[in-house]
């Protein structure tokens, strides 16, 4: 599918987002509980929409349309159910995590035109350092050529409520590849999984918040 330049979701108010990036490893449970609190307050209007960056300790998570027989290793790492969409993908050290937090009344309340400025922006933070990722009508996620065969280099998944969203994206920057090994991810058999990283580019989790950073508001505002 050809890269969709002109996605932006217009903004009905110049109320400024707010970032934010956790140190360390954040615990899943405890990422779940403030994600789940922030959306609530942002929907009653009390809290600023919200980008929050951040890295897991290795685990699993099953989406709502996730497979049992998709979770290969069941006791390699925790798996958490979780109410985004998808199936199961791996989240750990070396993985940017962006919870996304927006409010799609100010952005036209059109869950599509969101998941699309979503692939959006991770193709043009990838664009950045000379990576070419590309969306799949077949496929969630980003995808990188790599000869005769594609690999996944970032996931999306996400839930709305209150016509506000949560989870998000994620993009790997140097995990451990071997630990997507426990699981199918996404229910996709056929490809792999890649990191900038293992493309060969030195690119550290710093680098890659400037990035997102640059890339999100010419989509989202």
């Amino acid at each position: 599918m050809a890269a969709r330049d002109d996605i932006r979701l217009t903004l009905r108010s110049a109320d400024p987002v707010t970032w934010e990036r956790s140190d360390g490893l954040v615990d899943y449970p405890d990422a779940m509980a403030l994600m789940d609190a922030h959306v609530d307050a942002i929907a009653r209007g009390t809290e600023p929409e919200r980008i929050w960056l951040l890295e897991h300790p290795p685990l699993y998570t099953a989406g709502t349309s996730a497979h049992d027989e998709d979770l290969v290793e069941r006791e390699r790492f925790p798996v958490f159910r979780t109410g985004r969409g998808g199936q199961y993908t791996y989240h750990g050290p070396g993985q940017r995590v962006a919870y996304v937090m927006l409010d799609l009344k100010r952005r036209g309340s059109d869950v599509r035109a969101f998941v699309a400025g979503l692939e959006q922006w991770v193709i043009d933070t990838l664009d950045q350092f000379n990576v070419k990722g590309e969306r799949r009508e077949d496929r969630v996620g980003v995808w990188v050529r790599r000869g005769a065969r594609e690999d996944k280099i970032a996931a999306i998944g996400i839930r709305v409520r209150h016509w506000v969203t949560f989870h998000g994206i994620s993009i790997n920057v140097e995990p451990d590849l071997a630990h997507f090994g426990g699981i199918v991810p996404c229910g996709i058999r056929e490809h792999g999984v890649t990191s900038l990283v293992d493309l060969g580019l030195p690119v550290t989790m710093a680098d890659l918040d400037v990035a997102l950073k640059r890339s999100f508001r010419p989509i989202f505002g």
